[in-house]
């Protein structure tokens, strides 16, 4: 992509007076959006005024936090947020983001963790591979009813055990890759 930084290099975006986003490693103007989507992919930027040379960029995060939220993809509770707002000028305030941070890390690795545990266990699950042997009768029975459709799909013959796993390790990750923009 376009956005992404070379070798750990960060992006700097520039924020104008009228608040036009720039980034300077694409030359061109972008929206929160954009950033958005730079964040999911993990590429590091930096927002700086133009003009002053203030970091910008914690400002601009919370206002990507707060589109989405209105937006109707609410992932922060009320509570949650009452709890926060509680906090500022609170003795912990100093504590807390290392604490936020710490948690959010803590939950990608379990959640990295349970994805690969759930593929690994549909991979050897009995039901997934009859569920994939049934796929492939249903096909053939579809072919001999529809002559080419066998060709159309390049199959000529029933996958490899080992092929079936893989091929089931696949949709698994389709299937998670829909889920995760359902869940976004």
């Amino acid at each position: 992509m376009a956005n992404q930084a070379k070798d750990g290099e960060t992006v700097i975006i520039k924020k104008y007076a009228n608040r036009r986003l720039y980034n300077t490693r694409t030359s061109s103007y972008i929206t929160l959006d954009h950033l958005a989507q730079m964040v999911k992919e993990n590429v590091d930027f930096k927002v700086i005024d133009a003009k002053s040379g203030a970091d910008l960029t914690h400002t601009i995060l919370t206002q990507i936090i707060m589109e989405e939220e209105a937006g109707g993809s609410q992932m922060l509770p009320t509570n949650f947020l009452r709890q926060l707002i509680g906090m500022y000028g609170n003795s912990m305030q100093g504590l807390l983001p290392g604490y936020l941070e710490a948690s959010m890390e803590h939950f990608r690795e379990n959640q990295a963790k349970l994805r690969k545990a759930i593929e690994d266990s549909i991979g050897a699950n009995p039901l997934a591979q009859i569920a994939q042997r049934n796929m492939e009768i249903f096909k053939a029975a579809a072919a001999a009813f529809v002559p080419g459709a066998q060709a159309a799909t390049g199959e000529d013959k029933p996958a490899a055990d080992g092929d079936e796993l893989a091929n089931l390790r696949e949709q698994v990750a389709e299937m998670q890759k829909k889920l995760d923009k359902l869940v976004k």
